[in-house]
């Protein structure tokens, strides 16, 4: 097996820094108690101004008068973890977030789908740098080798297991992911790198430090089993971001919607997934959330399309007060079944699928906006279709049920005209049609295909009965063919 490690050195500071309007100004994650509040994670531009973790929060201040600040939230970090290990789930199906501020994931069989590692790779940090998160990543034969080495090896694949012993006998102790007391021990016995520990007395070890020492090392060279539970993507998606101050317009509300239905498209992608509905929260104080309902016909995961879906929505919605938070719940993630498209694509760069108009015009419009047409029980064409609501491409007919149906015009005009200029020829018919005369408006009509002298091809009606030069004369114009 081979094992990829996505180290997150910053996990907590990324999390709040991708919703954060401005990221490029100082920004810190604070902790502690109220009379002892330190830094946690300070962003660059904190960084360049003489911040750093650890640092007491007055004595920041007096370093900087002005920087923003956000509370570090454990169950945040937790949650943003679940999050990377669903997208990562994309990539293979055996996940592990077993690791503090790490995804590992089983690559080996992964290879031949995405092509070699250094096409892998790329892929992988494409998609990182996209969703806003630091990262370092290392493959090694086994997991918890990975995670060591994506430490300060940022970049290495060690594929043949014969060099992981040498690779991981090179690692300092203080970056070999052991407890910082016991690495403090080891490097004040001059114990500075794994290859001395490898080649230390185990007794002497196991008498010092305990066995717990002995398995960190055993399983990093893989001679003893390292078991953990794999991952699986949770079937409900919801995440919720804290907007920094109280936001009145929808236009300002664009940025994190944006984030939020980026983060969705990534989940449904490492699910295999789509999203057919979704509900967005929206946050008030001393209010009720408004809810903004985005329906689809059919399972959706573009993010580009479910921005544009949902902002339609948002625009129309009427907020009882600023919002403070949004959040966005999906539960109805059927399977993605993509469109098919011909290997040569005839249509313009420009053009918009149909799916992709159909929701667009339906978001935009309103539901009852948008419909279908299907036939009704009555020979009449003015009453043979009715409106009904849109629904997904029923599947075709099989050939043996097929009925072979009169030629319909594809314009029916809204009512009959006389045909001016006359028929040049009449091409087929007649067809009687006789009914309506339960409700009244019963007819008795026979239909002709016919050309006219212009050459276009129209279908008109004479009453019942006529035959000769009156047909001719007395043909009312009901619809075009194409």
């Amino acid at each position: 097996m081979l094992w990829a490690c996505i180290a997150l050195p910053q996990l907590a500071l990324d999390g709040v820094l991708r919703r954060h309007p401005q990221p490029e100004q100082p920004l810190a994650l604070v902790t502690g108690p109220a009379n002892k509040r330190v830094l946690a994670a300070v962003n660059p531009a904190a960084a360049r101004a003489g911040l750093h973790a650890g640092q007491p929060l007055a004595a920041a201040h007096a370093l900087l008068a002005q920087f923003a600040t956000a509370e570090y939230d454990e169950a945040e970090v937790a949650r943003w973890h679940q999050f990377l290990a669903a997208w990562a789930y994309r990539y293979s199906s055996q996940v592990a977030i077993t690791f503090r501020d790490a995804v590992v994931l089983e690559i080996g069989a992964s290879l031949t789908l995405f092509g070699p590692w250094p096409r892998f790779e790329r892929a992988l940090r494409e998609d990182l740098r996209e969703l806003g998160f630091a990262h370092r990543i290392a493959v090694a034969p086994n997991a918890r080798a990975a995670w060591v080495l994506a430490g300060p090896h940022d970049g290495l694949a060690l594929t043949n297991p014969a060099a992981l012993g040498n690779a991981l006998a090179r690692i300092p102790v203080a970056q070999a992911r052991l407890e910082r007391k016991t690495a403090h021990a080891l490097h004040a016995m001059g114990l500075r790198r794994l290859g001395q520990l490898f080649a230390a007395p185990r007794a002497s070890l196991a008498q010092r430090f305990g066995t717990g020492l002995l398995e960190h090392l055993d399983r990093l060279r893989g001679t003893a089993p390292d078991p953990f539970a794999h991952y699986l993507p949770p079937d409900r998606f919801d995440l919720r971001i804290e907007l920094g101050y109280e936001v009145e317009s929808s236009q300002a509300l664009l940025f994190p919607l944006r984030r939020l239905l980026g983060d969705l498209g990534a989940y449904l992608a490492g699910r295999d997934g789509g999203v057919q509905r979704f509900v967005i929260h929206l946050e008030h104080e001393r209010h009720a959330d408004t809810e903004v309902v985005v329906g689809l016909l059919a399972a959706e995961r573009n993010p580009a399309l479910l921005f544009e879906l949902a902002r339609s929505r948002l625009e129309q919605a009427r907020t009882p007060a600023a919002t403070r938070a949004m959040r966005l719940v999906a539960e109805q993630l059927p399977p993605f079944v993509p469109a098919e498209r011909e290997l040569f694509d005839p249509r313009p760069a420009q053009s918009v699928p149909w799916d992709s108009l159909r929701e667009r015009l339906r978001a935009r419009l309103g539901d009852d906006a948008v419909y279908a047409l299907a036939t009704a029980d009555d020979h009449r064409p003015e009453k043979a279709w009715r409106r009904v609501p849109m629904a997904l491409p029923a599947k075709p007919a099989h050939a043996n049920d097929a009925v072979e149906a009169a030629p319909r015009p594809t314009w029916l005009l809204p009512r009959p005209l006389p045909l001016r200029d006359g028929a040049a020829r009449l091409l087929a018919g007649p067809e009687r049609v006789e009914s309506g005369w339960w409700d009244g408006f019963d007819v008795r009509r026979d239909y002709y295909l016919v050309e006219t002298r212009q050459g276009q091809r129209a279908w008109a009606f004479c009453p019942a009965g006529e035959h000769g030069a009156h047909v001719a004369q007395s043909l009312m114009l009901h619809g075009w063919f194409a």
